[in-house]
């Protein structure tokens, strides 16, 4: 059975260590001490109480095993690679050429992405679209609307 590669900067890889840090050692005693006060309530059968926490465990275990698994597939990006093309780990500053706004990403592996942080997946459409490609290079990104255009500008 082979599992997926999880690309991980070493920050990303912190996160995920602390994660399940967190979740094994507090998160579990939480949810364990909920469920014991609320058996204490009688009657199993319609205790609201029990439900949600017997809920709050599934979840936090389940979260649990992703954790471990993506652990156990990572692969660190290398910082120091080449920055003649889009990689890991690079920091990519865009045109977008229907109204000339520039755009800076960070492209990271798809368990750390996070948009609002201006960190995109090499597996999101602009991260497929721009990953190894060079300096001045233009890319097309198809989206439900159509096809927009970027050049890239920069690469650190």
């Amino acid at each position: 059975m082979s599992s997926k590669e999880v690309v991980l900067t070493q920050n990303g890889l912190k996160k995920l260590e602390d994660e399940l840090l967190y979740l094994k050692s507090v998160k579990r005693r939480e949810v364990a001490a909920r469920i014991k006060t609320a058996i204490s309530f009688g009657d199993l059968s319609e205790n609201s109480e029990y439900e949600d926490a017997k809920n709050e465990q599934a979840f936090v275990e389940g979260r649990i095993l992703t954790l471990e698994k993506m652990l156990r597939n990572a692969r660190l990006i290398d910082n120091e690679t080449n920055r003649e093309v889009v990689d890991f780990g690079a920091t990519v500053r865009l045109k977008d050429l229907e109204n000339n706004e520039e755009l800076q990403f960070t492209i990271v592996g798809s368990a750390e992405s996070d948009p609002a942080d201006n960190k995109i997946s090499n597996e999101s459409p602009v991260g497929k679209a721009i990953f190894g490609s060079p300096v001045g290079a233009i890319v097309e990104v198809k989206v439900p609307a159509g096809v927009m255009r970027y050049q890239i500008l920069d690469i650190k």
